[in-house]
């Protein structure tokens, strides 16, 4: 009994930022394996989008691994705030979404949740349920529960009030109300981002508030960067890997990220044990493995999580079947450069050539080529996102511009 209740300990543990009453969740645990009690973990989605990408993928691994220990998942459609906009990180007001645009984004949300999540250990509900129902006094009843200081504590917020940007009103509702859904539901654990915290924390504020006899434990996960290594995964930001990629595209992304990265997704998104991980690193340390075997292995697996088992391996050999054709290098030198560098700088600094003046004779005599299409503009400026350069027939690099 004791083994299994570390086991899933460390299972919840692996790969969190922060926990916050980690003697809760260990009680809950073991409360499920001696006495077979469920207990209830809330995550909200706000349905901004209708695609989930990988970044979403870890908070819902995680749900999973609650579900495997008795945990019952509240999957919270935001279906009210939504109307709000989380500003959560945000230096402007948000877009307000309208309710079609809501509905249609719920649809896909919990079609890709699904190959994640147990449906049969899943709640999907939808906070304008009650959220929608609020009384005017019930209302304002909730907003005397915090002062504009504590509001003002938050991050986002303070830079926001400092600038002297326009900070709209409603915009302070947003933590209360995601707050009061813990209330509303009497949650036992929320998980969510570390750029939730002062929201997460909200619930368990108000759930002392409102009396309900429990205070739910915090679990944030990490934020997981994008193909560029630095941003957190986004679609405005173009750096994702979503659900719905189509399982070439899904392979040839992740095989793009740094081998560095790569560990990281290893944690955060593989379902091999952290023991079996360890043994990869130590092959790659030992050079009995290579990392680029490794980071197939990877894509793989996630290729198969969403697209069926078998799909991995086949877009991983119509990968090498398209860079044989091309005689592109699988394996090539990564450098990394500033946002804004110049094509010319960017040959020197990755060693293709030896001048900016050589780079530009070569330019004109069209031996230089950018992701297999030939360049004339020795001007060109790169944009965020990985590049792979090439001079001649023979000599490439790869570049990731940050």
């Amino acid at each position: 009994m004791e083994s299994k209740i570390k086991e899933a300990l460390s299972e919840i543990q692996r790969g969190t930022a922060e926990i916050i009453d980690d003697k809760a969740i260990e009680k809950l645990i073991r409360n499920y394996f001696e006495n077979d009690e469920n207990y209830y973990v809330k995550a909200g989605f706000d349905p901004t989008a209708p695609d989930l990408h990988l970044g979403h993928i870890v908070l819902l691994q995680k749900l999973a691994i609650f579900q495997k220990y008795g945990g019952i998942v509240q999957f919270l459609i935001g279906d009210f705030t939504a109307t709000i906009g989380d500003p959560t990180g945000k230096n402007i007001t948000r877009k307000v979404l309208t309710k079609e645009e809501v509905k249609k984004n719920i649809q896909s949300y919990t079609t890709q949740a699904f190959k994640i999540l147990d449906k049969n250990k899943t709640e999907v509900v939808y906070n304008n349920d009650w959220l929608g129902k609020l009384k005017p006094l019930e209302m304002l009843e909730l907003l005397s529960k915090r002062t504009v200081a504590r509001m003002l504590e938050r991050d986002d917020f303070k830079k926001r009030y400092k600038n002297e940007d326009d900070i709209a009103i409603h915009e302070f509702t947003y933590p209360l109300l995601q707050g009061y859904d813990s209330v509303y539901l009497k949650s036992d654990i929320e998980i969510g981002g570390t750029d939730q915290k002062f929201n997460l924390l909200m619930g368990r504020h108000l759930q002392k508030s409102y009396n309900i006899n429990k205070q739910q434990a915090v679990l944030m996960m990490p934020i997981l960067e994008g193909l560029d290594g630095v941003q957190k995964m986004s679609k405005s930001l173009g750096n994702y890997i979503g659900v719905t990629d189509e399982p070439n595209d899904m392979f040839g992304k992740i095989l793009s990220i740094s081998d560095n990265l790569m560990w990281r997704y290893y944690e955060l998104l593989s379902a091999k044990s952290l023991k079996s991980i360890e043994a990869l690193k130590s092959g790659v340390e030992d050079k009995s493995l290579h990392p680029k075997a490794i980071k197939d292995m990877l894509a793989m697996e996630i290729v198969d999580r969403f697209h069926g088992d078998g799909v991995g391996g086949i877009a991983r050999d119509e990968f090498s079947k398209i860079f044989a054709k091309k005689d592109i290098p699988t394996n090539m030198e990564e450098f990394s450069i500033k946002v804004g560098t110049g094509i010319l700088q960017a040959l020197v600094a990755c060693g293709l050539e030896k001048s900016t003046s050589q780079a530009r004779r070569d330019i004109k005599a069209g031996a230089v080529k950018v992701d297999q299409q030939k360049i004339e503009d020795e001007k060109l400026i790169l944009e965020i996102g990985d590049f792979v350069l090439q001079k001649g027939k023979k000599n490439f690099a790869k570049i990731i511009v940050k």
